[in-house]
């Protein structure tokens, strides 16, 4: 702290307003009250300075004492925050609750406690990378760390520093001994960062490489890339959460970062408890080992759901920029927005469009594009990406409120969950024509996977829009009016959606789905199409296509072991297509 004092004045929810602060800056932190409760100043009126409170404030009184730490809300980094759980402002929960700070023995934490974030005792082999009278820049490797089984951690040289290795440390070290000497000033693991500034890049690439989830409606119709952004609006029991999970749990990404933003506690509660127990499918050891959860619940201070934005944010940022690719998914953006609002109502701010604050937009802005594909700084070509995934829980399920509107405006890919396939037990709920994806990802498909991804999934697109409009026709004059080549699309059609699209995320084999199996599955129900509109061409009857023993063979393809995926589908043609001669 810097010794500057200020009073209480007034106190109004997490919003308390203190005079008397010199040298008072945006977004400082300052500690309130005799239990110094962590605050962060938001607006700057003359001698009085507007705190925003990340604890409840019961029982803080006019005239406490507020101390300046003349410093921003700043995250801790270093080796040791995987498989650990923080709060919005970067505080360890489990250590919270070991330090025996709960009130009454009760599983709750005290306020104004503080730990932490990295643990000051605990030692770490250090191997370096580089030798004395060497000369670094930001970002340069100093050496390594083996964190978890799932990641070896480079401890790299803080942006702003550089020049002669003057010494080089090694052997078992903590987190905030010295690892290198830099032109005589001492670098260790342990870093700090404002949770508001961006972490600096080499350069932004442009996301031309998905990432791969294994969900094959987002895979094969919606991909995201890595480096991009995508949102998922849904009401309430469409799956927003199990989907998040599921992508935690199979994406390619090095590190997962998720931020339970304003949920309920026992959806947070369950993540909490499966997450370990979880197999990651890299490793074979705990998914935790590369997961870092920010935990705000619905019951944690309201003021606090921002920071957890931020924090989230900036601790991706950090291993982006040792070269992984990391996944930050937020659930939900809906909850943060409506910490703005209530936190802008007590400010008696101007209400914009249902009451949030008219800066929203430049908020959610701030957020999303901060995900990328970077070139990291230092000697090295690392590459590096932090892909955001932000949930939003529009009430009603209403797509027309602002949340969702503002972050359509800004992601890349819109995973739109629908009620009424939930309803119908149609997981994931990715409604198929109201969903889409703006980044460019064929050429990349046809490349590593096969030639013809990109015009197979613009084939399936087309065909359930062509469903989607002859259901209308349907539900007026019945299915009979239909031509037979228009019956085959609605035929069809319910191959992609139930065999292809519906997946399971508790099954074994369906959870996850390769690249590979997604395309032959896609092919298979392609060629089913084609070879049975030149059936129905040459007079075969339609109902005598729909019920060939072979066709049954389709809704079996998710059973299919992922390496025996081209092999069965090549048999499963040959059979449907010979089913097919004899029909004629």
């Amino acid at each position: 702290m810097n010794g500057a004092e200020g009073r209480v004045m007034r106190v109004a929810g997490p919003v308390v307003v203190a005079t008397g602060i010199s040298g008072a800056r945006l977004y400082d932190l300052v500690r309130v009250g005799a239990l110094g409760l962590v605050g962060e100043i938001i607006k700057l009126d003359g001698d009085e300075a507007v705190i925003q409170v990340y604890e409840s404030t019961a029982g803080l009184e006019v005239g406490s004492v507020v101390h300046h730490t003349g410093a921003p809300l700043l995250v801790e980094l270093g080796p040791g925050l995987l498989g650990k759980v923080f709060d919005g402002t970067g505080r360890p929960l489990q250590a919270l609750a070991a330090s025996g700070r709960g009130r009454y023995g009760e599983p709750f934490l005290g306020r104004g406690a503080e730990v932490p974030t990295l643990d000051r005792a605990r030692r770490w082999e250090f191997h370096p990378s580089i030798e004395v009278g060497a000369v670094v820049g930001a970002g340069d490797v100093l050496g390594w760390v083996e964190e978890t089984p799932a990641l070896r951690h480079l401890v790299l040289v803080p942006p702003g520093a550089g020049g002669r290795v003057d010494g080089i440390g090694t052997g078992e070290l903590t987190v905030t001994d010295p690892v290198a000497l830099i032109d005589g000033v001492p670098i260790a693991m342990l870093q700090q960062w404002p949770v508001r500034t961006p972490r600096p890049v080499r350069r932004r690439l442009d996301p031309d490489e998905p990432l791969v989830t294994g969900q094959r409606v987002v895979d094969t119709l919606f991909p995201v890339a890595k480096g991009g952004s995508a949102t998922i609006p849904g009401g309430f029991g469409t799956g927003k959460t199990v989907h998040e999970q599921s992508l935690a749990k199979w994406a390619d990404a090095d590190v997962v970062v998720y931020i339970g933003c304003g949920e309920r506690g026992n959806e947070l509660t369950e993540v909490l408890g499966e997450f370990p127990r979880l197999a990651d499918p890299r490793t074979g050891a705990s998914l935790a080992d590369r997961t870092i959860l920010i935990a705000n619940t619905s019951n944690m201070p309201v003021a606090a759901r921002e920071a957890s934005i931020y924090t989230g944010m900036t601790i991706a940022e950090y291993f982006r920029d040792q070269g992984c690719a990391v996944a930050l998914l937020a659930d939900s953006t809906s909850r943060w927005g409506e910490a703005l609002r209530e936190v802008s109502g007590r400010l008696e701010e101007m209400p914009g469009e249902e009451g949030y604050p008219a800066y929203l937009p430049s908020r959610l802005a701030e957020f999303y594009e901060r995900a990328g594909s970077v070139r990291c700084l230092g000697g090295s070509d690392r590459r590096g990406s932090v892909t955001v995934v932000g949930a939003v829980s529009p009430p009603g399920a209403d797509f027309s409120e602002p949340v969702t509107q503002y972050s359509l405006r800004l992601a890349g890919t819109f995973w739109a969950l629908d009620t009424d396939l939930a309803r119908r037990r149609h997981f994931p709920a990715i409604h198929w024509t109201r969903s889409y994806t703006l980044y460019k990802l064929g050429p990349w498909f046809d490349e590593h996977v096969a030639d013809d991804w990109e015009d197979h999934r613009r084939w399936a697109l087309e065909l359930l829009q062509e469903e989607e409009r002859l259901q209308s026709i349907v539900q007026l004059l019945g299915a009979d009016v239909l031509a037979p080549a228009e019956q085959l699309v609605f035929f069809v059609g319910r191959m992609i959606r139930e065999d292809l699209l519906q997946q399971s995320a508790y099954d074994e084999v369906d959870a996850f789905c390769p690249l590979s199996k997604q395309y032959w599955m896609l092919h298979v129900i392609r060629r089913t199409h084609d070879e049975a509109l030149r059936a129905l061409q040459e007079g075969a009857d339609p109902e005598t296509i729909r019920s060939l023993p072979a066709i049954a063979g389709v809704a079996r393809m998710r059973s299919w072991p992922p390496e025996d995926a081209e092999s069965g589908a090549r048999e499963l043609e040959s059979r449907i297509v010979a089913e097919l001669e004899q029909a004629l």
